[in-house]
């Protein structure tokens, strides 16, 4: 009874519109969402069939192959607005590195070059259980010194790039400037991470309270950590790449947007990332809203709290990556 009085306070807490959405989605799916069906091929079946297609209207869209044993495909979006050097944002999606496609974000990706007038290189990388760590990791630094080590033929600022990771995608995100950092890979101007899923322990306040009420669970998490770890799940040989909440030397990273919802299962990872970043001198801006939940902005793109979140990334990606224009 105290667990479900839980779960009730933490949905009546919920943005009400992100709130009604999530109603609808668990009618659809089942009151856990998508993390209540623990067959992960079936999982990625019923998030394929959400994913609808858009027209590119003002934007050019091309696949990029990078060399890297079998080729890693990196979707690029030039906004035709846009200049011929223009800044590069680097999208690695989300899916708890067990679903989720790079063309399964196409909207996102086409809106997010649309908003920011830069240009989007979106990189497909393989997924666990059948590919576990490094396998992911390893697609997307390789996309990452693909392009731009070929900036010129693809039209982009090498030393204007920004890493933008939503869930997985965040947490892949930090691990790949932490990689560049030390292998003195590609410059990294900033990086945005979104919601990101970093630390494979899932023992914080929020991943223990934060679930069960048809978003992101727990119990998802776990098995998605499992899957990508396999047999070094639970123990001290996770390396710091796998799950950048153990990184210990936080210095020399790029500067730093995240942002995170008061009720998503990671707000706490992400705060606790946030607060070390800035301990190691790195430059940070934080955000945590009240209300939202993991997977809220899917659920509800148009509702005034989302909105307001795009509008506050845009703005910080505008002012990191092309601080000489005025905003739009």
């Amino acid at each position: 009874m105290a667990s479900e009085a839980r779960i009730v306070d933490i949905s009546e807490r919920i943005d009400v519109e992100v709130r009604a959405r999530l109603d609808q989605f668990r009618q659809l799916v089942g009151p856990k969402g998508l993390s209540g069906i623990k067959d992960i091929p079936e999982r990625r079946r019923r998030q394929a069939e959400l994913a609808g297609p858009v027209a590119p209207e003002d934007v050019e869209v091309h696949d990029f192959p990078v060399p890297h044993g079998k080729p890693v495909r990196v979707h690029v979006y030039r906004p035709r607005a846009s200049t011929r050097s223009a800044p590069c944002i680097y999208y690695i999606h989300g899916g708890g590195m067990v679903t989720g496609s790079a063309t399964g974000d196409h909207r996102k990706t086409l809106r997010l070059a649309q908003a920011t007038c830069c240009v989007v290189a979106s990189v497909e990388y393989r997924l666990a259980p059948e590919n576990p760590y490094p396998a992911a990791l390893d697609d997307c630094y390789a996309g990452l010194t693909g392009i731009t080590g070929r900036h010129r033929e693809l039209g982009i600022d090498s030393d204007r790039t920004g890493l933008y990771g939503t869930s997985a995608g965040g947490g892949l995100a930090a691990a790949v400037a932490l990689l560049s950092r030390d292998r003195g890979g590609p410059a990294i101007a900033y990086q945005m991470l979104v919601s990101p899923m970093l630390d494979d322990q899932s023992s914080s306040p929020s991943a223990v309270t934060n679930t069960g009420f048809g978003a992101w669970s727990r119990e998802a998490n776990i098995q998605s950590w499992q899957a990508l770890l396999g047999q070094d799940f639970g123990t001290d040989r996770v390396s710091p790449y796998a799950a950048p909440a153990r990184a210990t030397d936080l210095t020399g990273l790029p500067p730093t947007y995240i942002d995170v919802g008061d009720l998503d299962l990671f707000r706490d990872e992400a705060v606790d990332f946030a607060r070390r970043l800035s301990w190691a001198g790195v430059p940070v801006e934080l955000h945590v809203y009240p209300g939202g939940i993991h997977g809220g902005e899917n659920l509800a793109p148009e509702a005034e709290l989302n909105r307001r979140i795009r509008g506050y990334r845009h703005d910080a990606l505008h002012r990191a990556l092309r601080p000489e224009t005025p905003a739009d």
